[in-house]
């Protein structure tokens, strides 16, 4: 979580309209961290394209009707986001029920909302996360849309969330296990990485490619 806050939509392929799956950073980050796993996708076959957004100064209002609109034009089916970008996506789904998006994988995103987040508005540190701040804090209860929603969780405890709120039920460094697990998931799996190196592990980047093709994770 680190970087800076994309206002742009980004093509990791130059196809990009025709994009199979496309992909979504989370706060404080651009659509370039999301590079190296739109590479091992391209490899594996697959057509990907980077969606950006401005997370702390637009936030979901303003990020969640680009990626609709986006969804709609390439009518992309699959779904890859990173940390706050699974919040984005789902409330995108709730949103726009119609969209043609068949399976979405989750790569940290706490889902359930963030106890680094509500560690860091305690500490003054709300602005840090924008207009971003009220979906980390809150996340969801649940889901019961369409598509099939998986989650990667890591277990690598190296990142700023673990001083900011006592992640004691194990972490990637930022986000819980328990924020991970929401009920209504299709699948969840645990990797070794951290939260950042969710997006640069080969053991996720393989779960993805399982998940985006069978709507199941390697057990």
């Amino acid at each position: 979580m680190s970087g800076g806050d994309d206002q742009q939509t980004q093509s990791g392929h130059p196809e990009a309209a025709s994009a199979d799956v496309l992909l979504v950073h989370g706060i404080w980050n651009t659509a370039h961290w999301l590079l190296p796993l739109a590479r091992r996708l391209r490899t594996a076959g697959m057509t990907p394209a980077l969606f950006g957004y401005a997370s702390v100064r637009g936030g979901p209002a303003q990020a969640v009707p680009q990626l609709i609109a986006r969804l709609r034009a390439t009518r992309a089916p699959l779904l890859v986001c990173h940390s706050l970008g699974g919040l984005m996506a789902l409330q995108a789904l709730q949103q726009a029920p119609e969209l043609p998006v068949q399976r979405v994988v989750c790569l940290g995103s706490p889902l359930c909302g963030s106890a680094a987040a509500r560690g860091l508005a305690r500490r003054g540190g709300h602005w840090a996360m924008g207009r971003s701040a009220a979906l980390l804090l809150r996340g969801f209860t649940h889901w019961d849309g369409a598509a099939q929603v998986g989650q990667i969780a890591g277990c690598v405890p190296r990142g700023l969330g673990r001083w900011l709120a006592p992640l004691q039920a194990g972490s990637d460094g930022t986000v819980g296990l328990d924020e991970t697990g929401l009920p209504g998931l299709h699948d969840h799996c645990v990797v070794q990485a951290s939260h950042s190196g969710l997006l640069r592990s080969p053991a996720a980047a393989q779960q993805v490619l399982a998940f985006l093709r069978d709507g199941r994770f390697t057990h």
